[in-house]
Formats: C-alpha cells, structure tokens, sequence
C-alpha cells in the first residue's frame, strides 16, 4: 500500500536573471514500511525533493500525499503541526543542541509538541536505549562519537512516532564502519513498520535499501 505519493511535482528557484526547474513532474510512489534511497548527482534536487516531501519547503505545481494528508492544500500552521507529528528527519549534520545531553535532546520534540516531562523522559529514555545509547543518556554531544551522535539524532527523530522518516545523507560523516551500524539500525526501523526515504551517495548505503531510484534532470527514473 503506497503511504508516499508524488505526482506531477514541480520545483523552481530563482538564480538572478534565471529561473532554475529543479524538479519536472516528478512520479512517485513509496510504500508503507519501504526503506528508499535516493540517488544522483549533487545538485540534481535530492535534497529538495525530500525536503517537500517533508513539509519543510513547498511544490510549485503538483501534489505530495502522506497517508490521508495532501501536503499542498495545509496552510503554514497546518504543515508545521503536520511536520512535527508525522515525520522525523535524520540530517549529515546531526544538529544537536550541544548544552542538552542526549536524553534532553531527545525530549525537545516532544516538549515542544507539549507532552509533559513525565512522559517525555521515559520515551527518551527507551529510545536511546533501543539506539543502543543506555549509558549514554547524561552525555552531552561534545563527549560522543560522530556515530553516537548520530544514532541520538535517529531517537530523536523517532521521538514523536512519525509514520514517515526522512534521512538527508545520513552516514555522510561517518567511517564505514560506524556507517553501516547505522544503516543497519535504519533498517530495523523499517522492518519495525516506519517507511524511511533516504538520499544518499554511498553505494552501501543502497545495499540496505528495499528499491533504489535515481534522479536525474528533474525527474525520477
């Protein structure tokens, strides 16, 4: 059953004079509990499609459905309140707040959505430790690895039960190693039930995923 359809998607920006279409009627379908990666050239609008897929920047022309949820007819408040329950995203650059530990950053999706601390820390607190972080929870980021710091961004990401995640080159600061540890935790989100749309470059980052697309001039293939 597809959770993610995209149909005739459009993308301009504006460069001076020139008007870039980044993306032309891009087709796509993806389905629940599907790990798909993206790949393509840099510059080629991989970011920017996940980026609209996630509600953080708006199609020109045509439609993005999430589940029951057409992203294009939300008004602003609409799609950030979207944004923050449905899909979590996990970026190369972690984006930590490096005064919280991890267990404190966990929480701010969900204090931010509202949930009271009462809540919000046990559920930090079974995430880090489904990521493999139980002695870690008091750690700031500044005392983790780069993969330790990672894995926090995925609990987080997960903290407040989104249907979709979003994964923006995720093992792209990573060694191999701690990448492939990484991919593999993905991955068992995915057999979990999450659906999981992943841009990347590394040709092992693809060997996890369930399909493999490429973008190339605008459009998927």
């Amino acid at each position: 059953m597809s959770y993610v359809v995209v149909s005739g998607l459009n993308k301009f920006y504006d460069s001076g004079a020139a008007r870039l279409h980044v993306l032309r009627y891009v087709e796509l379908e993806v389905q629940r509990g599907e790990m798909l990666a993206i790949v393509g050239t840099s510059g080629v609008g991989k970011s920017t499609l996940l980026h609209l897929l996630g509600g953080l920047d708006r199609a020109d022309a045509g439609s993005i459905r999430v589940g029951d949820t057409e992203l294009l007819t939300l008004a602003d408040t609409e799609l950030v309140a979207f944004r923050n329950r449905h899909v979590g995203f996990v970026f190369q650059f972690h984006h930590l707040l490096p005064e919280f530990d991890a267990a404190e950053n966990v929480e701010m999706p969900m204090r931010i959505a509202r949930m009271p601390l009462s809540e919000a820390r046990p559920r930090a607190q079974e995430l880090l430790s489904r990521v493999g972080l139980t002695d870690r929870l008091g750690h700031r980021p500044g005392m983790l690895s780069g993969g330790e710091q990672q894995r926090v961004a995925v609990a987080r990401a997960l903290a407040n039960a989104p249907k979709v995640l979003l994964a923006d080159e995720p093992t792209g600061n990573l060694d191999s190693r701690t990448s492939d540890a990484l991919l593999a935790l993905l991955a068992d989100l995915v057999r979990d039930g999450h659906t999981l749309v992943m841009v990347t470059h590394e040709r092992s980052a693809q060997q996890f995923a369930s399909r493999t697309i490429t973008l190339a001039d605008g459009r998927v293939s």
